[in-house]
């Protein structure tokens, strides 16, 4: 008898026939993939070479965190969201999250630790955001990247989930990092946060 995963791999998985890389920018590659269906027949897939990202949240010992607010350009909005970026080529993804909080925030942090990951855009990118938390901070100065505006906001990390709830907090990266970092501080925060 075959195994369910057997079953599923067969029935599910798509082979790559053919993939032509059809632009190349200083962040993203855009591919078009000729690909074999699970039912033999063949269709075209267009996805998103990403390097992958951080996202962190900084937890100060008195329960507030540290969020920022900048525009971003494809919606032409202005976002509330957690400290994030992108993951330079061959760095290790906690060294990252420590870089983008230090640009970002001017935190320094002497604690960091990894809460998870998500895939944010499956269907065209393979994207991936790994999550952190850090506390034991100290406050130094930003150090932006030349084309990089923000301003930055201290408010309780049961605010921020307020927010989320409210409609103002949308940025699907800060929500996943808020909730799996909340459910990560309850089972083995190094102090308490308070939470209703």
């Amino acid at each position: 008898m075959k195994s369910n995963l057997w079953l599923e791999k067969n029935q599910l998985v798509e082979r790559t026939l053919e993939s032509k890389e059809m632009f190349q920018g200083n962040l993203l590659r855009l591919y078009l993939d000729r690909v074999s269906l699970p039912n033999g027949t063949t269709s075209s897939r267009e996805w998103v070479a990403h390097p992958g990202a951080c996202a962190i949240v900084p937890v100060f010992a008195d329960g507030t965190i540290m969020m920022v607010k900048q525009y971003r350009y494809p919606l032409k909005q202005i976002f509330f969201e957690v400290p994030a970026g992108k993951i330079d080529p061959l760095e290790d993804p906690k060294l990252t999250a420590a870089r983008e909080t230090s640009e970002e925030t001017g935190l320094m942090t002497k604690e960091i630790a990894y809460v998870g990951h998500f895939y944010p855009v499956i269907g065209y990118s393979d994207e991936v955001i790994h999550i952190y938390t850090a506390w034991n901070l100290t406050q130094e100065v930003e150090n932006l990247d030349r084309d990089e505006f923000l301003v930055t906001e201290r408010i309780s990390f049961q605010k921020a989930i307020d927010l989320v709830e409210e409609g103002i907090i949308t940025d699907g990266k800060s929500i996943c990092a808020l909730y799996q970092t909340r459910a990560w501080w309850k089972r083995q925060g190094p102090f308490p946060v308070p939470f209703r």
